[in-house]
């Protein structure tokens, strides 16, 4: 993070808010940035090579894809949590899975292709030696999903509910074959080459210009939330990743969530199911370059939506973090 400019920190917010879906895409990014297009090329080559930017690609909704997923907390004996994580994260379906600060100390996504059952998944891990509980928590309502770590510091959003929810057409994902073949190819991480999307659109068979028209139309009804820059959060400086869990009452839930979802500060935003042993029932995802800014977001917002009961888990550690990849069932098998 030390070694960052000005010029590095405002091409990370601007590849992360909205890469250029053209042929000549950095180019595109050189003039909006004012800057020469040999250097634009050069610094997202470093900035790649450094791990500050972790993929460049199509962000799918694994729903919308059909896919089957869920959050999942597990109580882990301490001296079995590195061995019980290690096997979790070599299933293909998992991308994140952290330890944080709570009896729950292990906490981790999955996703599974529509044949399958995300349940016997589960299941396997909870049969793991040290694991005493499992909790399964998926999506029951989903506010708000975009990671955008704001790089400027000297120019802070404030902590208010103050974004627009991005409107998207309710249409179903067709799942054909050549649906699956496009989004076999925008998963992949883009080169730093003059004309990137090129050899994505030959493999495809099709014109670039296709290419993009197919990308916007799943970014339309939502199948694709975005094209953009994925940042790697501790190697750009957020180094507090917390999750904010909220005690809402049944009937309040939709509008605190919808809340939430407008914070700036706030990437994730869900409601999940509770439990006698877990009374929380909104999730929000909060990323700060401390433990203290964190805490100070959480009672800013909590200030704001009314709620009195809630609480931050920090990741103590990242045991994975990875793109889930579509439609490559057999080479997952």
């Amino acid at each position: 993070m030390a070694g960052l400019d000005t010029f590095d920190k405002d091409l990370l917010n601007e590849i992360q808010w909205s890469f250029p879906l053209s042929s000549r895409p950095y180019h595109e990014l050189a003039g909006r940035l004012g800057a020469d297009v040999g250097e634009v090329m050069e610094r997202v080559r470093r900035l790649k090579a450094a791990g500050i930017i972790r993929q460049l690609s199509a962000i799918f909704d694994t729903r919308r894809l059909g896919y089957k997923s869920s959050l999942v907390a597990m109580s882990v004996a301490p001296d079995r949590l590195v061995q019980v994580a290690a096997s979790i994260s070599e299933h293909p379906g998992v991308s994140h899975n952290y330890e944080r600060n709570h009896d729950f100390n292990l906490w981790f996504t999955i996703a599974v292709p529509p044949h399958s059952s995300i349940q016997d998944e589960v299941n396997r891990f909870s049969r793991l030696e040290g694991v005493s509980a499992t909790r399964m928590l998926p999506t029951l309502r989903m506010f708000k999903i975009g990671v955008k770590l704001d790089m400027n510091e000297s120019k802070k959003r404030e902590v208010k509910p103050s974004e627009d929810k991005k409107k998207i057409r309710d249409e179903p994902f067709a799942n054909t074959e050549r649906d699956r073949s496009f989004v076999r190819e925008l998963q992949k991480d883009l080169p730093v080459v003059e004309r990137p999307f090129a050899q994505m659109a030959q493999n495809l068979g099709v014109a670039e210009e296709d290419l993009f028209r197919q990308a916007r139309e799943y970014e339309a009804t939502g199948v694709m939330r975005r094209y953009a820059a994925i940042l790697r959060h501790r190697d750009a400086g957020f180094l507090a990743n917390g999750m904010i869990v909220w005690k809402v009452p049944d009937d309040m839930i939709p509008s605190i969530g919808e809340m939430l979802g407008a914070f700036p500060q706030v990437s994730h935003c869900y409601q999940r199911p509770a439990y006698p042993d877990w009374p929380y029932t909104v999730f929000s995802m909060i990323h700060c370059r401390t433990r203290e800014e964190a805490a100070e977001t959480a009672r800013t917002i909590q200030s704001q939506i009314g709620i009195s009961e809630y609480r931050i888990l920090f990741s103590e550690r990242e045991f994975k973090k990875s793109r889930v990849e579509y439609f490559m069932e057999p080479a997952a098998a």
